[in-house]
């Protein structure tokens, strides 16, 4: 983390310095070099337009040179070119007002992209410089970055965390939208899980430290975004390939431009003119520029909103997807089984819920956990059972206040030799067609049934509408539960197709036989799920992109940024394909002059820069155009 701050630090230091300078002193010395060249004629000024010259090139020369040490032509060569052909035919003033614009351009570039890289900057921020520790029995002041497992951080109110780890003690709210773009507040009691770079908003927490500094979940943010924006998506891998040869391309035409021009029998020095003009107009510098501007601040924008691209590939690969797979347990549903239907024989619900669970608090059966939940979730107090015995694979039996309690199975009742009313027996079949497991509740006979299902995300059906609206053709839900249970959530859901009882392998050859018809992203949490999302075009939350939040909401925000992204792109293109194609046009039919060619070129560079740029504003629920 250390290293990462200093060269931040380090980069915003150039960032202040060199790109700005440049044109500046270019400036300052063209300037300078016009006045004097009007009262003293040209040869004085000449000096003056040769610091103008080294000043507005320096940059450039340096990146043309350690390129064709490389082997590669790059616009920074062509440019180098004209203005040394400006020089030669004494149109000194051109040439520097060429070099002016280029380095101008470079540095609004510069500045520019450099807004994307702010994301990393806001993020080493978010974590404090010291931490307030608790070390044989006194709070001590250490520096944050030699903090390790197993250290008590003291986190005192409206103070941000420095690491990763469990509550222990104390109870408060955490504002974690810094690291996971959830705009409410958490609660945070014994046991809970924080992160560093989030806020403690009102009450005093202990915190044990679980992760090293380089290993927390804003460390490891800050790696995947450093990642993502270093790699070259597709898109611009080939434009960087086309720009090597294009170059060529452009001086050899200038070289044929000029010889043409004499045999139609130009002066020279006109020729030339025409020729260096061409130079500056037909560069790819927007071309060049567009893919990198839109990719970068999409990534950086996804990051700040929890969102998590590995690479420009991934961002121009969702764009294309058209069908969502999602793993079911814990990802469209919670993952934890809950109560979802009381059903008392006598009518009070209340008093069903507390004898259960009265008996259900000594079980560690995950259904008994869910029972617990229910009566907590109500507020209800439950006695203590004054005996206990518990029946592996059918249910437990006790004394509550002096009366018998049985709840289990439909089996164990039977086996306890309690008779099922007719009208039970037909709730229990609604009750396991809907794909819920039922749980009976007795005395001396039966009292009632309680029903726990692994209950389906809130958030889910307004993901699967969002994805709709967004033109995904098809969803579909795979999983290794019931055939019942997976029809009754993809039912309610509404999706096209749903596949159950596949075990992981399995669901990597659906996902293989799906990808024949499209781009598959596959939504899972890369547990069981491996080996689907290893074969899918897109793997979401642990591959390819990650959702932070766990927040499935953020997945139609990802595909419409991504194709948001590559609209942006395609605009990018066709306007600087159009002006390259206008300005070579108006260079031959009606000799266009240099400095308004540098104009077109640099204007269209910055266009195009702004446009990508963009997509920083771009926010989830905006309605922002999502299809291109």
């Amino acid at each position: 983390m250390r290293s990462l701050w200093d060269r931040a630090r380090g980069d915003r230091l150039l960032l202040r310095l060199l790109p700005g300078a440049q044109p500046l002193l270019c400036a300052v010395f063209l300037i300078v070099a016009r006045v004097v060249a009007t009262a003293a004629g040209d040869s004085p000024a000449t000096p003056l337009y040769a610091l103008a010259y080294l000043a507005g090139g320096t940059g450039s020369a340096m990146a043309a040179w350690t390129a064709v040490r490389r082997g590669r032509v790059d616009v920074n060569l062509l440019m180098l070119l004209a203005a040394a052909g400006a020089a030669s035919l004494g149109e000194w003033s051109e040439g520097g007002i060429l070099l002016f614009l280029f380095s101008l351009s470079n540095a609004m570039e510069f500045y520019a992209v450099g807004r994307t890289r702010r994301a990393i900057r806001a993020l080493m921020e978010l974590r404090p410089a010291e931490a307030l520790v608790r070390r044989d029995g006194r709070d001590v002041l250490v520096p944050a970055e030699d903090l390790r497992p197993g250290d008590i951080l003291i986190v005192r109110p409206a103070e941000r965390l420095s690491a990763d780890g469990v509550v222990v003690a104390g109870t408060s709210s955490i504002d974690q939208s810094p690291i996971t773009g959830e705009s409410i507040p958490v609660d945070a009691t014994p046991g809970s899980f924080v992160f560093a770079g989030t806020i403690n908003e009102r009450g005093s927490l202990q915190v044990k430290v679980t992760k090293r500094p380089e290993d927390t979940t804003l460390a490891r943010i800050i790696a995947l975004v450093e990642q993502a924006q270093a790699a070259q998506p597709p898109s611009q891998r080939i434009i960087d390939r086309f720009g090597q040869v294009y170059a060529l391309l452009v001086i050899v035409g200038a070289a044929v431009t000029y010889g043409a021009f004499l045999l139609l029998g130009f002066a020279p020095d006109v020729a030339f003119y025409r020729a260096i003009t061409l130079l500056v107009v037909a560069s790819p510098c927007a071309v060049v520029v567009a893919t990198p501007a839109a990719v970068l601040s999409a990534i950086a924008n996804a990051a700040r909103r929890g969102v998590l691209f590995k690479g420009g590939v991934h961002l121009e690969r969702l764009a294309e997807v058209d069908t969502v797979v999602f793993d079911k347990t814990g990802t469209l549903t919670v993952g934890k089984p809950a109560v979802t239907d009381v059903w008392p024989l006598n009518g009070d619900a209340l008093a069903l819920l507390s004898f259960a669970g009265a008996l259900e608090q000594r079980s560690e059966h995950a259904l008994a956990e869910a029972v617990i939940r229910a009566c907590q979730a109500r507020g209800l107090t439950l006695p203590e059972p004054e005996s206990f015995e518990a029946v592996p694979g059918r249910g437990v039996r006790g004394v509550i206040q002096g009366q018998t309690a049985r709840v289990g199975s439909e089996q164990f009742l039977r086996d306890e030799g309690l008779p099922i009313p007719g009208d039970a027996q037909r709730r229990l079949a609604i009750l396991r067609q809907e794909g819920k497991t039922p749980i009976l509740v007795a005395d001396d006979r039966l009292i009632g049934i309680l029903a726990v299902a692994d209950t389906v995300r809130q958030q889910a059906m307004a993901v699967v509408e969002a994805l709709r609206n967004l033109g995904v053709k098809r969803l579909v839900m795979l999983t290794g539960d019931h055939r019942q249970v997976a029809e009754t959530v993809g039912h309610r859901l509404g999706l096209d197709d749903v596949r159950a009882e596949l075990l992981p392998v399995e669901k990597a050859h659906v996902v293989e036989a799906l990808r024949l018809d499209g781009v598959v992203a596959m939504v899972g949490d890369g547990v069981n799920d491996a080996p689907a999302l290893a074969v899918a075009d897109v793997a979401m939350e642990t591959a390819d992109v990650v959702l932070m939040a766990d927040d499935l909401t953020r997945l139609p925000y990802a595909i419409a940024l991504s194709r948001e992204a590559r609209r942006v792109i395609r605009q990018n293109l066709a306007f600087a394909a159009t002006v390259i194609l206008g300005l070579i046009t108006l260079t031959f039919a009606l000799g266009l002059r240099l400095a308004l060619g540098v104009v077109g070129h640099e204007g269209s560079t910055v266009v195009v820069i702004l446009n990508g740029l963009r997509l920083l504003g771009i926010r989830p629920h905006r309605g922002h155009p999502a299809s291109a």
